[in-house]
Parts: structure tokens; sequence; C-alpha cells
């Protein structure tokens, strides 16, 4: 089964594809053989996972990429203080290969265009037997999670034609913002700008700095923390030359662009993407590159500055109806038969405001989930806010588990089942509460594993009682000629709140519902009996007062012990009274050990 999010990817590929718009760059000779119908669109999650679509395993120079991450490599080996001496942090306006100089101290504007870059290189330290071009190859590498090496064709094209940048070079020499021989420093910046990368390497070294610079692949650590915000500030201000200002006003992501065709945005806290495609804008800038970036930033709601946009997950808790059940008593059989199926109903608790970004490991897990599961179940108890995007996701991945035969219901959706309904959610999967959801998912499971499964019990001897299961005929015949009889309407209240606790009564037909009474006519479903069970035990046990409501929901008939039966019956039977009470201490056994696993799955 597909993720909608994948979808979304293929709709933004399909819909560039045949754009022929912008050109190949050639003014190094070497990067004219690119292939303009190269396209590929990648998203890594904070998580590490990917959606990819197109050409995003294939290979091409990272060119301009590179001076946002170089910048973070100096930053740790120089420190702030110094390396902002010697390279500003103000956007130029100019275009990447200007000669953008502070007047008076010779500094360049930033380290996004080329001047900053080639400083930023001549702060990075050759160190522990690696040279610069080693140091800054390894510090890419880490941030893409794989080895990357250089393509030694555009690396030989870059250094034959790169001469304005060793005009660049010198110029900084004589400003005395690098300290050495430019010749170095210069062969050092060409080789970074021809390492190669993949659509795929960047969307990771973005998630790398959305992760606070540890990659969310291997685990290790590429970037040092402190600097991460440096990198994605100036990436911000600066990332997309002088095109820069427009970008974060229309997509809100800081981001780099190279001339080689690719793009890399991060939106910090949450995920990284990359783009590759070679014809470039008069900018310098990956045309399909900057159409795809928007498009997301809109349609994902991704742009940085949206007030909701924050990292928090959306899913808070995930179990199955093995380990947490519906607020009702099954018989032994059947309880038996849940344990063992349960798992073909998944519970998931959201929480917080539903946004692409906080969502999307949510559909991930649906996608995952729709290969174990029958049915699953959102619960929307803490959610404050769903948006657009979130809503129409979440009916896309409706329809695919539909399609794979998987149910998909909702609950505790409050206020927001207007909105979830008319996204297309039909209103026969949307539930008032958890426990309403989690019943119907177990009675549609039961019908599948329990071919003889009915949702009510017929009615029962008291042979059938499991509080009398090991009692003998005589032990029956006395029961049932000493035990009163009792009869109930659908809605009566058989025990109140606050009541003595002198009767202990035995279902033989019908339901019973335990009820917490919250005020203002509201209550709280706690369980549900049916005909061969029993109710009332403890508080009859330790004549404490009643603890909550018992209500009739269907024609009930019951059989009542009471208290003086029950003390003639330790008398002159207490092998009898033995039997009942062994029973009750195994039925709160089980509730105890279902209890326990409740607490379990409701603890991660």
């Amino acid at each position: 089964m597909k993720s909608p999010v994948s979808q979304v990817l293929k709709i933004l590929h399909d819909r560039y594809a045949a754009l022929r718009d912008g050109k190949v760059a050639d003014y190094i000779p070497e990067l004219s053989h690119a292939n303009p119908d190269h396209f590929g669109i990648c998203i890594a999650t904070r998580d590490g996972h990917l959606y990819e679509v197109g050409d995003t395993r294939q290979k091409f120079t990272i060119q301009s990429i590179s001076k946002a991450l170089s910048y973070g490599l100096a930053l740790e080996d120089r420190g702030e203080e110094h390396v902002l001496s010697r390279v500003g942090v103000e956007p130029s306006g100019d275009a990447f290969n200007a000669i953008s100089l502070k007047a008076g101290s010779g500094a360049p504007f930033n380290p996004m265009i080329n001047a900053g870059a080639i400083a930023t290189c001549g702060q990075i330290l050759a160190s522990g037997g690696q040279s610069r071009i080693e140091r800054i190859t390894a510090y890419l590498s880490r941030c893409a999670g794989g080895q990357l090496d250089i393509d030694q064709e555009i690396y030989r094209s870059e250094s034959e034609t790169g001469h304005r940048n060793r005009a660049i070079g010198w110029m900084l020499r004589n400003f005395g913002i690098i300290d050495e021989d430019p010749h170095d420093i210069l062969e050092t910046y060409f080789q970074q700008c021809s390492l190669r990368v993949t659509c795929a390497d960047l969307a990771v070294m973005g998630a790398t700095l959305a992760n606070q610079g540890v990659n969310p692949i291997t685990g290790e650590r590429a970037i040092a923390h402190e600097y991460v915000d440096n990198v994605l500030a100036v990436m911000a201000s600066s990332g997309m030359y002088d095109w820069s200002g427009e970008w974060i006003y229309r997509v809100g992501l800081p981001a780099k662009s190279g001339v080689g065709g690719g793009i890399l945005a991060v939106l910090p806290g949450q995920l990284g993407i990359g783009v590759f495609s070679p014809p470039l804008d008069e900018q310098g800038n990956s045309v399909r590159g900057i159409r795809v970036c928007m498009d997301l930033a809109r349609e994902l709601s991704l742009h940085m500055f949206n007030p909701s946009a924050v990292p928090q997950p959306a899913l808070r808790r995930s179990y199955n109806a093995a380990q947490v059940n519906s607020r009702r008593r099954l018989p032994a059989s059947t309880f038996h038969a849940l344990r063992r199926y349960g798992d073909r109903i998944r519970v998931m608790e959201l929480q917080g405001p539903l946004l692409f970004s906080t969502f999307e490991p949510v559909i991930r897990e649906l996608v995952k989930q729709a290969a174990y599961c029958q049915h699953i179940i959102l619960n929307f108890r803490y959610v404050f806010s769903v948006d657009a995007v979130s809503l129409r996701m979440l009916h896309e991945v409706w329809q695919q588990l539909a399609g794979a035969g998987v149910r998909l219901v909702c609950c505790h959706t409050g206020r927001l089942g207007k909105l979830i309904a008319a996204s297309g959610i039909p209103d026969d999967v949307l539930f008032f509460s958890e426990d309403a959801a989690l019943e119907s998912c177990e009675n549609a499971v039961l019908a599948k594993v329990l071919p003889d499964h009915v949702q009510q019990p017929p009615p029962v001897l008291l042979a059938g009682c499991t509080l009398f299961a090991n009692c003998d005929p005589a032990e029956l015949q006395l029961l049932n000629e000493r035990m009163e009889v009792k009869t109930y309407k659908p809605g009566e209240t058989i025990i109140q709140t606050g009541s003595r606790a002198d009767e202990l009564f035995v279902l033989t037909a019908g339901s019973v519902e335990v009820r917490l009474n919250l005020g203002n006519n509201r209550y709280q479903r706690l369980d549900v009996f049916s005909a061969g069970m029993s109710f009332g035990e403890l508080a009859f046990l330790d004549a404490s007062p009643r603890s909550a409501d018992v209500v009739a929901i269907a024609d009930v008939e019951c059989r009542v012990i009471q208290r003086p039966l029950f003390e003639d019956i330790g008398k002159l039977l207490p092998g009898l009274k033995a039997k009942i009470l062994n029973e009750i201490a195994l039925q709160l056994c089980d509730r105890l050990r279902q209890a326990n696993i409740e607490i379990s799955a409701l603890r991660n």
C-alpha cells in the first residue's frame, strides 16, 4: 500500500516533468553535459524515513549547496567570532558569482556567494593528518550518511575555467580575509563543489540539519549542535542568491541551491527536502526545484513561520485490543478469543495540532499497520486542530485502507467531527467514544473467528452461570430454590451509587451496564455484564457502599443472593460458600491481570 505522502510527490513529479523552462549551466563546460530530463524529489523525515520519486539516486555535483555545510565546519574549527570577522551574514542582493565585498574591510557579505564561500574555505583547517578537502568530504559524507567522492572531470573543468573565482581569491588575500596564498584554498573550493551527491543525499543532509546536526539514518553527529542554527540562518537569508527574499516569503524554508540542479531545503525540527533538476533560471536556481518547493510548502503547509508548525509528534500512544478491551465483560471463551485475535484491532491516540509534519508519521504507521490489522481506530481526544492537508491525507489513507480491506474508524472527534465528515469520511465510522469504537471492531473480529458468536448471549440456567461453575446438582437445586428472581426493563436502575450492598446479582438473561455518574446527566461506561455473569460482588463481600450505578440495557432477569441467604450457606454448606468465594477470587484475578496489561499498554 502506497503512502499518501508518496502520492503527493508523484503528483508533483507528474505536474512538472514536462516543464522545459530554464537552461542547463554551461559556464563550467562539463556541467553542460547534464541531462535536462533528470528530475527527482525526496523528503527525509527527522526519524530517517525517505519518500522519493523520480531520479533520486542519480549522481550530480553538489556545487554551491556545499557552501552551507562547509560554513558549519569553519565555525567548528575557528569559532563564531573569528569567522564573523572574515565573512558577514548579510544578504548581498547580488548574483552568486559577484565580486561582492564590504567597503573598507573587504569581507564578503555572506558565506553563500562565491566570495564568502572561498573565504569560508580559508577558515577550515587541515588537521589530524587530513587536508582541507579530505575534512570537508568527510564532513559532508557524515551529513549525507554515506561516503561522497569528487567528480574529477567536473573538478578539472571548474579549475580550468575558474578565473573569476581566482580573482576573488586574490582580492580576499589582499584584504587579509585569507592568510595565505589562495591557490590551495581555491582548489579546495573547486573540489568541494565537485563532490557527487544524489537527490536523496540532499534530503538526508536537510534532515540532519532538521535533527540538530545528528544524521537521522546513521545516528552519528555530523554538525556541532551549537552551530546548526547559524547554518540555517544564513541559508534562510542568503541561500537562494538574489532570489532569497522572495524564496523565504513564498516557501518559508531555509534552503540552498546549486548550479548542478540541486536544491536542499529544511523545515527545522521536522524534515529535509532534496530536489534535483538541471535546468536553471536566471538566478542559477533549478526551475523545477523552485516550483516543487513552492507547491510543497503551500500544499503541505510547511512554511516555517506557520504559527502551528510545531514539531510535537501527533502519535501519542498505540496499542491493540488484546491489550485494551472495550468496557464490557465477555464470556470466558469469547474473552480468550479476543486476547488471541485482538491484535487485528489497533488503537492510535493522536494529540496536538495535526498538520503535515506531525501527521506524516501517523500516515506512515497507518500504512505499516495495514499489513497486520483489520481495524484501526484513531482517537482524536487530545487533538485540538486539524489543517486541510491532514484532512485530505486522512481521507486518502481511509480510501486506501478500505481498498486493502482495512476498516479505519475515528472516535472522540468532538467539534472536529464536522471537518472530518466534510473531508469525505462517512458518519458510520465516527464514534462518540473509544469504547464504542472498540466494541464495534471487536464484534466484527469475533464474528469472523467465532462463527457462533452472538452479541447478546441467550438466557441461561444457574448451571450456566460462571459463579456456580463447580457446583454439584444438589447445590444448584438448593440455590435455585432459595435465590430470589428479579426482573428489570431497559433503563431501570438495578444498583444505585451509595446504596447498601446487601445483594449479589447473577444475570440469567439480558445485559446490564455499570456507569460512573459524572453529573449533569452524563456518565462513563465502566463495564457491561451479560447472561451467565455476576455483579456487585466486591461491595457485597466487604459491606461497603455501592461505588457505581448498574442499569439494565435490555430486558433483564437476575437471580439474587441476599445477605441472610449467604450467611445460611456459610453455616449449613460451607463447601458451597467456599466454591462461590473461590470463583469470585478467580474472576477478580482475571480482572486484575487484564488491568495490569491495560496499564502497561497505556503507559507506553
